[in-house]
């Protein structure tokens, strides 16, 4: 199965604002408890960890890309524009310990869809 989301091994710098929440619940294995998948594109994708990091509930955070025309596209082609993706963190969280209602109370508390300026260092 080809999965939208792709990691991010690239420094920070400045990202593109996009505001746009997407869930995916993905069952890991029968050994490992039940988890679930949420993923967040709210400009800055390092900007959008920490706030998800100190949820209760949340195992781990990746920032990488989502959408876009482009494979496995690098840092420098995506905030260039044109290859149609969006910065995000993909969230990886144990729904028995914190909803997906939470996590998006967290990501509507971290951002401002009003703001045309952009996100967090995603300014102008």
């Amino acid at each position: 199965m080809h999965h939208p989301f792709t990691a991010s091994p690239w420094p920070r710098r400045i990202c593109l604002a996009l505001s746009l929440a997407l869930l995916w619940i993905t069952p890991l294995s029968a050994e490992e408890p039940p988890s679930a998948e949420a993923i967040f594109a709210g400009g800055c994708f390092w900007c959008m960890e920490p706030p998800f990091d100190d949820t209760e509930g949340v195992i781990s955070t990746t920032s990488g890309y989502i959408g876009g025309d482009v494979a496995d596209p690098t840092y420098e082609q995506v905030v260039a524009g044109g290859t149609g993706h969006a910065e995000a963190v993909r969230v990886l969280y144990d729904p028995a310990v914190v909803g997906y209602e939470e996590l998006l109370a967290v990501f509507w508390r971290n951002i401002d869809p009003l703001d045309g300026g952009g996100q967090f260092c995603d300014r102008g």
